[in-house]
């Protein structure tokens, strides 16, 4: 845990102290707490107001941000923290959701066509990104005294990236209009053609006369994109649902390179964040810097290892021997929103004698143009209907959520997984999984010991 951070009782931030400090200030009745994150107190007896140059450096990121907070002997805080990975899929289903509800009303006019954006509008996945680097900054200033915050910007080409992985070699000049798509029709022409009008899984053609599909290596539902890196040529016997399932031939599949989304948003947001920083301290000198001179920096403190949090401390002016170790924070959900689960059917295969799902014994149509009854259809096995499909409404607000600490029979463990149980003689119970263990237990047997908050440490 990072040092603890001390207000004086007129509100005047001072230096940090150590948490054995602190115990004795708050057991001695000369300090209360004032907030559990960042640790704080507050002092309840008058002292001299003496502080020092304190510098905050951030290493931005749109997954990972390093934060160390450092005078010129000590360093106060050593910390990397992880943003929500999944924050457009969220914005997507609560987009499906809302519009459903409001079918469900009655017939309302579209009018999605008479909205403007306001001025300094920016995508929710990437306001969150933003939100979330001026939420750490603020965090720490409010309960220390800050005078100068740094800042990593960078500059990335991700088409010289991408060139660079794939063929080793640095574009020039008109090499940037020349892409993989140049002299095409469309993204789909662009596929068959780098792939030769073949299926890249069972080697069939056109000339064998099967049809063709631009399927998604990383699919759409996990946050796959329309790059023509993402996409691959496969025939229609081999793109089946059967094959995107776990264990199936197109499931598990990489594309060569790697995606370049991170870099698109720090060209997107990163003077975003110095501007913000700069209008909402005035009184605190806020400075940028680049990659390059972090990487030196690096280099000449001794060959730090590359982490984010490293990053962080080899910025700005001081870097003191005093060293804090690292914390590492991930960015969790509070709740789990998803009020509706659908339950399959199930059937007894007739070759076999298993119970399995309707999806399993489906006619292995991806949409409704292809013929029921091809090759793949599979829903003349089923036999005896086991029990029918459903779908779940979740009523209740679980207690604990996945990810908090609780303690079993003076045993701690973590929140996996929190669901509701009906039982005849029990009525309607919670049930908590924890991590280590694969068994379920009622909330009522366990204690928790630490919420989440919005964010659990590592």
């Amino acid at each position: 845990m990072h040092d603890v951070f001390v207000t004086a009782n007129d509100g005047t931030k001072l230096m940090p102290t150590t948490r054995f400090r602190a115990r004795k200030l708050l057991r001695a009745g000369k300090a209360v707490i004032l907030q559990h994150q960042p640790f704080s107190i507050r002092l309840t007896y008058s002292n001299n107001h003496e502080t020092q140059p304190v510098e905050l450096c951030v290493d931005t990121g749109s997954e990972h941000i390093g934060i160390s907070v450092k005078s010129e002997k000590h360093e106060y805080v050593h910390a990397q923290y992880d943003n929500l990975p999944d924050e457009k899929q969220r914005h997507v289903s609560q987009k499906m959701y809302r519009r459903t509800r409001r079918n469900r009303l009655r017939y309302r006019k579209a009018r999605f066509d008479n909205r403007k954006k306001p001025e300094g509008w920016s995508a929710p996945s990437i306001r969150h990104k933003k939100d979330n680097h001026i939420r750490l900054i603020g965090m720490y200033t409010e309960v220390c005294p800050v005078t100068r915050i740094v800042l990593e910007v960078g500059q990335f080409d991700p088409a010289a990236i991408q060139a660079m992985e794939e063929t080793g070699e640095v574009l020039q000049g008109t090499d940037y209009q020349k892409g993989k798509r140049y002299g095409l029709a469309n993204l789909r022409e662009a596929v068959f053609t780098r792939d030769k009008y073949t299926c890249q899984v069972c080697g069939s053609s056109v000339k064998d006369g099967v049809i063709l599909h631009a399927h998604h290596i990383i699919f759409r539902s996990n946050g796959g994109t329309d790059r023509i890196n993402n996409l691959l040529t496969v025939c229609h016997k081999c793109h089946t649902p059967r094959n995107h399932r776990p264990g199936g031939k197109l499931y598990g599949l990489k594309p060569l390179t790697g995606t370049y989304k991170d870099a698109t948003f720090m060209n997107i947001i990163r003077w975003y964040i110095v501007n913000d920083v700069k209008e909402r301290y005035p009184c605190i000198e806020v400075r940028h810097t680049y990659g390059s001179y972090t990487k030196a920096s690096r280099r000449d403190l001794g060959q730090l290892p590359k982490t984010h949090a490293n990053d962080a401390y080899a910025m700005g002016e001081f870097h003191p021997k005093h060293r804090h170790h690292e914390e590492h924070w991930k960015k969790v959900r509070r709740n789990n929103r998803c009020l509706e689960r659908f339950y399959d059917a199930k059937y007894i295969d007739i070759r076999d004698g298993k119970k399995k799902s309707g999806s399993e014994l489906s006619c292995g149509r991806t949409n409704r143009s292809i013929p029921r009854n091809n090759p793949q259809n599979e829903r003349i096995f089923r036999g005896q209907k086991v029990s029918k499909g459903h779908i779940s409404v979740r009523k209740g607000r679980h207690s604990l959520q996945a990810g908090e600490t609780v303690v079993y029979k003076g045993n701690t463990y973590q929140v996996k997984t929190a669901r509701f149980r009906q039982n005849r003689k029990l009525g309607c119970y919670e049930t908590v999984e924890f991590k280590p263990k694969s068994k379920e237990y009622k909330v009522s047997d366990v204690k928790p010991l630490r919420y989440i908050g919005g964010g659990v440490q590592v």
